[in-house]
């Protein structure tokens, strides 16, 4: 008895120890850019992407990228959220009790999407206003609740940064595709600039591609344009990757 207990004290110890320096044994001994490390950001971003290959995160995807500003926001927002929020629930991970795992994950990525929502309102008011309320939908995005509870629960601080990271980098690099071809072909501009030329009443009056007839596809400015555009990327991604084609 006397040997057990000495046993979970020590466990105990070595837990503690382990929260303080925020990486267990094994971390320690790896270093901070090993292959198994620099795979939980590589990956996220190719193989294992949370939109093209999990199918994940579909709704904003097709909400917030008819222009390229708020997809990036958008993106450095969930990027933020991911980051800390798998930081703070792999920090928390030994002292969450089991049955209430999934509200302390919403209290802690809740917290962080506000504090986000209030930096938006204060430096970027007016794309706050346009991502409207799907910077507070963060809170249900099935990628981040999924990576903290697949992966932040059960490793250490550091690789639950990089995950959240890769992750939240995958997400938002898709979201920033898809809104360049919709916003590009949509309206012939990137950021609010026009970049396909000036189209004015009549040809002689435009520039660029314009002068030579080019019209816009307005069908890009579309909710199922974006379905489209992510379905084409989809299928570029199983071209060159074979093996992420399910087999029958």
């Amino acid at each position: 008895m006397a040997t057990e207990k000495k046993n979970i004290s020590e466990e105990k110890e070595a837990k503690k120890k382990e929260m303080i320096l925020f990486l267990s044994n094994s971390e320690e001994k790896e270093h901070f850019l090993s292959k198994g490390n620099r795979k939980l950001l590589s990956d996220p971003l190719d193989d294992n992407n949370p939109i093209t290959v999990q199918v994940l995160g579909i709704c904003s995807a097709l909400a917030i990228t008819v222009q390229l500003e708020p997809a990036v926001v958008m993106a450095i927002a969930v990027v933020a959220v991911m980051a800390f929020s798998n930081m703070i629930v792999s920090m928390l991970r030994n002292m969450i009790p089991s049955r209430i795992r999934i509200i302390v994950q919403l209290v802690v990525v809740a917290s962080l999407v506000v504090l986000v929502d209030q930096v938006l309102k204060a430096y970027a008011y007016d794309v706050s206003k346009q991502l409207s309320v799907f910077i507070g939908l963060i809170i249900t995005n099935c990628i981040v609740m999924g990576r903290l509870e697949a992966f932040a629960l059960g490793n250490g601080v550091y690789k639950s940064f990089l995950d959240g990271v890769g992750n939240a980098a995958g997400y938002g690099l898709i979201l920033v595709i898809v809104a360049f071809f919709r916003e590009l072909l949509g309206s012939g501009k990137l950021f609010g600039f026009e970049v396909l030329g000036h189209k004015g009443a009549t040809l002689a009056d435009s520039t660029g591609l314009y002068a030579f007839g080019y019209e816009n596809n307005g069908l890009m400015l579309l909710s199922p344009m974006a379905l489209i555009v992510v379905g084409l990327l989809i299928w570029v991604q199983r071209a060159r990757n074979r093996k992420l084609i399910e087999e029958n």
